[in-house]
């Protein structure tokens, strides 16, 4: 007798990878905005390479360069309505 022929696994899927170089909203310069994230002190900052403008924020361990980026175009937009 023979065995039973095992089906094979599903193949692993990729998970998308999250941009890291944003659009810098004052300028509107391409992929000029960079963010750095520092677990140890909780803070997330965003830089624009091209007019210098900055913004920081808290993070937690699970927070990704995206969060602080669209933290920063909330707090924009928050200000622009006053």
């Amino acid at each position: 007798m023979g065995k039973r022929k095992s089906s094979k696994p599903p193949p692993k899927t990729q998970r998308p990878k999250l941009d890291i170089a944003f659009n810098c909203p004052f300028c509107n310069s391409n992929k000029s905005v960079t963010a750095t994230l520092d677990y140890d002190a909780g803070v997330g900052s965003v830089v624009c390479n091209t007019c210098n403008e900055r913004f920081s924020a808290k993070i937690h361990k699970l927070s990704e360069a995206v969060d602080v980026y669209s933290e920063w175009i909330d707090a924009c937009e928050a200000e622009n309505t006053l």
